[in-house]
């Protein structure tokens, strides 16, 4: 079974819309083609103008997924693509411009798409810094103790942060960039915010890359503030049972004891979008240099480096 869909001057064939993708609440390959049809005009600001990593499932979540880079050659020469270095070469990625090439993706398998920090325009400085707050277990409380505590220190350092749930284990804290800095530069600022923040809270927080030295703690992950990294769009479907989605939330959400990071989903997401609207709407408006952030965050690690010895001098006692 097969039908063609029209939007604009392109046209997109829809194959196997019955086909199950989501076995545990029976949700279709059709399912998946219509959210991201219905929720295009939202995802696409915050998607539009970024290399995309896809994430395929071509038989839902009964079969094995892959991620891919390189766009198909098959992929038809409306959907737009852009040549990126990597090394040793380079490698074409496809860039997500409008609802057509939202619904190509889906009918593709592509539950959900990753996108880089950096626009195309300025690959090399991203407009995006991202702290990944994944917790060890499912005390999701302490994400969110988390991601208050990084909301706290970026509003000291006069930068404007918003808050995402990943749709899959934990929360996203993002701050809009107004891509003066690369990423080598915003990746070691975010290294300190996140040092200070874990250094108030070492027993329940760690920047430990190696699960076995984490001892049950929160990681908070910076590493995809670097070139080519990607990190899941807002409002993608996540391949999890249920098909929840990667969803902003007002920072007030967070009070919320109910809240998990799976709350939201394929099939009660509009209900929230008619009902609050998108929280991430304006986020473009509040991009920030981080100059002037550097010079306080070495006033605020200064003063966070007395209070640490304490603590280690506490502890050995």
């Amino acid at each position: 079974m097969t039908e063609r869909r029209r939007y604009g001057r392109q046209a997109v064939e829809i194959s196997n819309p019955d086909r199950i993708f989501f076995p545990d609440a029976g949700i279709t390959k059709g399912d998946l083609i219509d959210y991201y049809e219905r929720v295009a005009d939202i995802m696409l600001p915050h998607v539009g103008g970024r290399a995309v990593m896809m994430r395929r499932f071509p038989d839902g979540l009964g079969g094995e997924g892959f991620y891919q880079k390189e766009v198909p050659d098959y992929f038809p020469d409306w959907i737009r693509t852009v040549e990126v270095k990597k090394e040793g070469g380079r490698l074409t990625q496809l860039v997500i411009e409008n609802a057509a090439t939202l619904v190509y993706l889906a009918n593709q398998a592509c539950i959900d798409p990753h996108v880089w920090l950096s626009r195309v325009d300025r690959p090399d400085h991203p407009d995006r810094m991202i702290f990944d707050l994944d917790p060890a277990g499912s005390d999701f409380s302490a994400v969110r103790s988390a991601a208050r505590a990084f909301g706290e220190i970026l509003r000291d350092l006069r930068l404007e942060p918003f808050v995402m749930t990943t749709g899959s284990r934990g929360l996203h804290v993002a701050v809009p960039l107004d891509r003066r800095a690369d990423f080598d530069t915003v990746r070691a600022f975010a290294r300190e915010v996140a040092e200070v923040v874990v250094s108030r809270d070492p027993e329940r927080l760690t920047t430990e890359q190696r699960k076995n030295k984490r001892r049950g703690r929160l990681f908070v992950d910076i590493q995809r503030n670097a070139y080519a990294q990607t990190a899941v769009a807002p409002y993608a479907v996540r391949p999890q049972p249920g098909a929840p989605v990667a969803t902003p939330l007002e920072w007030e959400e967070l009070g919320d004891r109910t809240l998990r990071s799976q709350r939201y989903t394929l099939k009660n997401l509009f209900r929230r979008l008619e009902r609050d609207g998108d929280p991430w709407k304006h986020i473009a408006r509040h991009a920030s240099s981080l100059r002037e952030a550097q010079r306080r965050l070495k006033d605020v690690v200064a003063d966070a480096e007395p209070r640490a010895r304490a603590r280690r001098r506490g502890g050995s006692r």
